[in-house]
């Protein structure tokens, strides 16, 4: 059989295929070749056949019958056989297949190998492809070599004992011995992947993160390494654009991130370092600012000092400035993130923030006005509305909507008058009216109802702002509405705010009716011009019958809403004109539904107002006999409303029954537990809840606090904790905050807290901060609860735990009585 071609010659034949079906049939007739080949059992031409069959792969073309060469490559002598047949392996090969357990002993031989480059091909294999399986059988010999004295092989099995670890997590401590003098070695490249290996230690156990901190004290091993990059002159061998080893500094800044967080000692060791990269850093080139972007995370995320916090807004404020968008971007999404905690520092670089809005950039655009609507406060909230108003006028449809809806709730917190505010929404309405979130009309109306003062000035505004031109159609349904309502005021000139105009109530009419015929007026836009049309009937004198017989019209509209709403309008003309004037009368001073409990924050030009607000009062007279009242304190089912629900999953209609085996024998009153009440029974309307308005924010001033903490349950990785506080205001109520922590190595997902008191309590049970506990202690889950106890009786709670955990449905209850007597007493 004549030699087979070399690879050189194979991709330039390849390369001169016109077609792609000219390519496939050259393919197709070098594949029928190297089968033929391997069914002979050519060992001479072996290697170059695998390299061929590597190069198709690589073109998208099916190798796999190329996976057994592979493993006898692996086992020749050759140093040139086993380099293509690792290679191969680590292509054509994964843990999916069982061919690859094949290899575990030639790994082994080869592990021990006397040539440091073949141990070197095994360890890159497994690093790349090891199964589990294989892992637990070769961890013994990469442990070894973790501890030789040949800085190559040393940086492989570094590497190869992270893929090690993140298949089998509980070899991580084989390997804890051999990384005490990891960090002693000169050779870089040892060093980068010890700090790889120490950063994978760290992330995936707590237990490890603690002992490194303390037993191993690595942080001032990390700070003698990088202050020595830093303080070392040039080195040809490390040197990118000027600076020393600029990967192994990123690497180093990223474990350190991880020691020091929620750790004083370790932050503070630490905090002298930080402040000389960011201020020894050169940032003329692309690699220093890589450096300092991680430098500003390491700050952001361990208990730093304050000025080398501001130390680092300040690089991103410089950031902003750079030409580059990539490192503008991430300089926003950085603020965005540290605004929260850090708000006057980034206050300082507003102008060049608000600048990057004018970036021709999208994502840096959308940042910008997001970072913006953080910024904004009682005493910058003209000079930025009218930046973001500008914005709003000049943007893409995409920022509309959110930009619109940033400046309704930014207006609302810190409007500085009435007038503003309304001048603020109008300006909105007319610049981005379509793109308007819903609930926008109704508050518009309410705000301008509740500003009696400003009827007269408003009407005329918006008389003015639809004046032959009706695209936004919100701000026209606004428009009809006021001029319903006010349209007497607007005849009248009656605005003291600016120059009054001269209107007739003709022209007035004109302006509704031509709304009402209007290609551009939706059937809800018709709805209110009709509508303030009608009431115009009872602000008006002149044009009583001009108004009937508009009204008259629509009797016979093919829009059945219209059509509707004229015949009832004709009947109040005809049959019940004598109720007209009252029915029609003007719309009294709204009350704002707060949500902000029994004292509403109020906010102006900055500074916090505490308004007073009533309490309800405890419902009187007997309550309705169902579990409605009898499970007030308990969450879910459909046969009682929470105030708050825990989760938005539904509920059969015998839900109340499984929440009265929750309650169990906690009934303090001895009376028999109610039964649930059948499927076919209406739900009876709750009694209003005597905890509705608290809020799920704590109330400054308000608020007792000292009183120590319980743990309520501690099972299977999962720990709730209560933390107490007691309102001044109402020492009858206990703020109970829950937090679940999993010290577990997988998430607990669809996690659900439900609590039951006893009937002489009530219970109000808030939303939680997440469904999911993270594994490992790296975040909690946080829910409020409210509990009301009028006649100071010793508090007692039987909890109900649902999660899923390792793909299995997880249940538990629990019943918590060691509550301290300063939560209830």
């Amino acid at each position: 059989m004549p030699a087979p071609i070399r690879l050189r010659e194979l991709i330039r034949t390849i390369r001169t295929a016109r077609t792609q079906a000219e390519e496939r049939e050259m393919i197709q007739k070098e594949c029928a070749a190297i089968r033929s080949s391997f069914r002979e059992e050519d060992n001479t031409y072996r290697c170059r056949n695998v390299a061929k069959l590597l190069y198709m792969h690589m073109l998208g073309y099916p190798a796999h019958f190329g996976q057994l060469e592979c493993l006898k490559l692996i086992a020749s002598q050759k140093f040139t056989d086993k380099r293509i047949g690792y290679l191969g392996a680590m292509l054509l090969l994964d843990e999916r297949q069982d061919v690859h357990l094949l290899m575990t002993n030639c790994i082994k031989n080869d592990l021990n190998h006397s040539t440091q480059y073949v141990q070197g091909l095994a360890l890159c294999t497994l690093g790349c492809m090891g199964s589990s399986e294989m892992c637990r059988d070769l961890a013994g010999e990469v442990e070894k070599l973790l501890k030789t004295s040949n800085s190559y092989l040393r940086k492989k099995a570094a590497l190869c004992a992270v893929h090690v670890i993140r298949k089998v997590p509980e070899l991580m401590e084989m390997f804890l011995p051999a990384t005490k003098n990891l960090l002693n070695e000169k050779n870089h490249g040892v060093l980068h992947t010890s700090v790889v290996l120490l950063t994978e230690m760290c992330e995936r156990s707590p237990d490890m993160l603690a002992h490194f901190r303390k037993n191993e004290k690595l942080v001032p091993q990390l700070v003698r390494i990088l202050k020595n990059l830093i303080m070392s002159g040039y080195s040809p061998e490390h040197d990118v654009s000027g600076i020393s080893d600029p990967f192994l500094q990123v690497r180093i800044l990223r474990l350190l991130r991880i020691l020091g967080r929620n750790d004083d000692d370790s932050s503070e060791a630490m905090n002298d370092i930080l402040a000389q990269v960011a201020t020894n850093t050169e940032t003329s080139k692309n690699v220093g600012n890589a450096i300092l972007y991680e430098t500003v995370l390491t700050i952001m995320d361990i208990k730093s000092e304050s000025g080398l916090r501001v130390l680092a807004i300040n690089i991103l404020g410089r950031f902003l400035l750079n030409n580059d968008k990539n490192i503008r971007y991430v300089a926003l999404t950085s603020l965005l993130k540290t605004v929260q905690t850090d708000h006057n520092a980034v206050q300082r670089h507003r102008s060049t923030i608000v600048d990057c809005l004018k970036d021709l950039d999208v994502s840096i655009k959308r940042r910008a006005m997001e970072l913006s609507f953080a910024l904004v406060n009682g005493n910058n909230i003209r000079g930025m509305m009218k930046e973001l108003l500008y914005f709003l006028d000049s943007c893409e449809p995409e920022f509309k909507a959110d930009c619109a809806s940033g400046i309704f709730l930014a207006a609302e917190k810190y409007a500085p008058s009435k007038r503003w505010h309304i001048d603020t929404i109008m300006r909105v309405l007319t610049t981005a009216g379509s793109y308007v979130r819903d609930d926008a009309v109704p508050n518009l109306i309410q705000l301008i109802t509740n500003s009696v003062e400003m009827h007269a000035y408003t009407v005329q505004r918006l008389y003015k702002a639809i004046l032959g031109d009706y695209s936004q159609q919100p701000l026209v349904q606004v428009a009809a509405w006021c001029i319903g309502e006010y349209g007497d005021l607007l005849v009248s000139g009656q605005c003291e705010e600016e120059e009054p105009i001269q209107v007739t109530e003709d022209e007035v009419l004109d302006i509704l009716e031509s709304v009402l015929i209007s290609n551009m007026s939706t059937s809800v836009t018709r709805g209110y011009a009709l509508t303030a049309i009608m009431k115009l009937s009872t602000r008006f004198t002149c044009t009583v019958n001009r108004i009937k017989k508009v009204v008259s019209i629509y009797g016979s509209s093919i829009d059945v809403e219209l059509q509707q709403r004229a015949v009832e309008y004709n009947a109040l003309f005809k049959k019940y004109d004598h109720m007209r004037s009252a029915l029609l009368e003007r719309m009294p001073v709204m009350e704002k539904v707060t949500t902000n409990g029994p004292t509403e924050i109020v906010q102006t030009n900055g500074e916090t107002e505490p308004a007073p607000l009533e309490t309800k009062p405890p419902p009187s007279g007997p309550q309705p006999t169902s579990q409605a009242n009898d499970l007030l304190d308990l969450l879910g089912g459909n046969d009682i409303t929470p105030v708050i629900p825990t989760a938005p999953t539904s509920k059969p209609a015998s839900a109340g029954g499984e929440l009265l085996d929750l309650l169990g024998d906690i009934n303090l009153t001895g009376a028999p537990a109610a039964t649930p009440a059948p499927a076919s029974v209406p739900q009876i309307s709750q009694p209003p809840f005597l905890l509705d308005g608290l809020s799920s924010q704590p109330l400054f001033n308000d608020i007792t606090t000292g009183i120590p903490s319980i743990t309520a349950y501690s099972k299977n990785g999962l720990k709730i904790e209560f933390t107490f506080e007691r309102s001044n205001t109402n020492p009858s109520v206990t703020v109970i905050t829950i937090q679940a922590s999993n010290s577990t190595e997988l998430d607990m997902t669809d996690f659900v807290f439900q609590a039951a008191v006893p009937k002489t309590f009530q219970l109000q049970l808030l939303s939680p901060s997440s469904s999911i506990v993270p594994a490992f202690n790296t975040g909690t889950i946080t829910q409020v609860i409210k509990v009301l106890n009028p006649q100071k009786q010793q508090l007692r709670m039987r909890i109900k735990l649902t999660y899923n955990h390792k793909g299995s449905a997880m249940q538990d209850l629990a019943e918590v009585n060691n509550f301290p007597p300063q939560s209830w007493q």
